[in-house]
């Protein structure tokens, strides 16, 4: 069968690792015939192209990344069209089967509208994030006023999404019932479970390597080392994750190890430059297979959600802590389940989102533990659950009925 998925994640090759990707390449394993549609920004200087063997169309769109919010929106507007137009140019000839697409964003309503009535294809949205209500929710748009005009508008799209969706995959069981109770009109046997899920590989380091790559980037040996890698913008609650970094700054047995960048980057450097770099190690981002390795030399995963979500978030990060081995403490909002699969996995903790007290007196318990068990737990519970194969099975049984 024929299989087009469509994202605005920036990717070049099936050969990348991350959740699309992996996904992407089991249904290779099993003999589909896969497309991507991806996008390629104004920035770039790239026009429309080719990638990954004629498979991978890189569309030029806007720019949607690190810009000001009103060429993000015009470009975000405009993706629907040009996408459209691309596949008419480029896939005139190619029928598909079956069309994979996620959120963000959920403007691509008239991308699946073209695509079922042209191809008759089946339509699979896997839903990773609810939009617009989380920007409702982190204060950058109202459900009132001129502003309430706007998420009007972006709601409409998200129900029309959901409307030519023959199924929609969602990451947990608290995203099914969110989706069930906001969205009425969505029957019961359109939803289901679709987890983040990757192609698992054992990154875990042995007691030697994980030594080496402290001493590489001057990390502690002798101290509990909590890694946070990810992006740094407002739905992490950086405030707060400084709020949790003053808190810990008494403790002389932990260190934290933060990797990534964002719009509220800023605000950690603004601390670490003016109140401490005796506990913390700042970084930017750096090339996956390093980072990977980083991430497993330290010993704990961290997790951070603003407390003001109403809705149920379940970062991908996770996977890659868990890939390391590592167990894992999930600072959220009560909204998200992310908290109650791990501590129920028995892999990690959970804190909310709102007491940095709170986080620093489990930081303090975790860092007088033996966490060899948790380690271990991390790692099954990735395999048995968290396995691309076991996401490819639940599609493709949808290709099958």
């Amino acid at each position: 069968m024929r299989v087009l998925f469509l994202s605005l994640l920036n990717f070049d090759t099936f050969d990348e690792r991350n959740i699309y990707s992996d996904l992407l390449r089991e249904f290779m394993k099993h003999g589909h015939e896969v497309y991507c549609i991806a996008p390629v920004e104004k920035r770039t200087g790239k026009n429309t192209h080719f990638a990954d063997d004629g498979h991978l169309l890189k569309v030029k769109i806007g720019n949607i990344q690190k810009t000001n919010v009103v060429e993000k929106g015009i470009s975000t507007l405009m993706i629907e069209k040009q996408f459209i137009k691309a596949i008419k140019k480029y896939f005139s000839n190619v029928k598909f089967d079956f069309v994979l697409y996620t959120t963000p964003p959920v403007t691509f309503a008239n991308v699946i509208r073209y695509l079922k009535k042209r191809d008759g294809a089946i339509t699979y949205l896997m839903l990773k994030d609810i939009f617009p209500q989380n920007a409702v929710d982190l204060g950058m748009m109202r459900k009132t006023g001129v502003k309430g005009l706007i998420y009007k508008y972006f709601r409409g799209k998200e129900k029309k999404l959901y409307s030519l969706s023959d199924h929609i995959g969602c990451m947990s069981a608290a995203n099914i019932e969110y989706v069930m109770q906001n969205n009425s009109e969505i029957t019961k046997d359109k939803v289901g479970l679709c987890p983040n899920s990757i192609e698992v590989h054992d990154l875990r380091l042995t007691d030697q390597e994980r030594l080496e790559m402290r001493r590489k980037y001057g990390i502690p040996l002798n101290k509990r080392v909590f890694v946070y890698g990810g992006n740094l913008g407002k739905p992490q609650g950086v405030p707060f994750i400084v709020e949790c970094l003053r808190a810990c700054s008494v403790l002389e047995n932990v260190y934290f190890v933060i990797v990534g960048s964002g719009t509220e980057r800023y605000l950690l450097e603004k601390y670490v430059d003016k109140e401490s770099t005796l506990h913390i190690k700042l970084l930017n981002q750096i090339p996956k297979n390093e980072y990977d390795k980083l991430v497993a030399c330290c010993d704990i995963g961290l997790i951070f959600l603003d407390h003001r979500f109403s809705i149920p978030n379940f970062p991908s990060r996770l996977l890659s802590y868990m890939q390391a081995g590592l167990p894992v403490l999930a600072c959220t909002d009560s909204n998200s389940d992310v908290g109650e699969v791990i501590t129920n996995g028995d892999f990690g903790w959970w804190s909310e989102s709102n007491n940095a007290e709170t986080f620093s007196k489990i930081i303090m318990q975790v860092a007088e533990m033996d966490i060899s068990a948790h380690r271990k737990r991390a790692w099954e519970y990735l395999c048995d659950f968290y396995d691309v194969q076991n996401t490819y099975l639940k599609c493709f049984a949808h290709l099958i009925e």
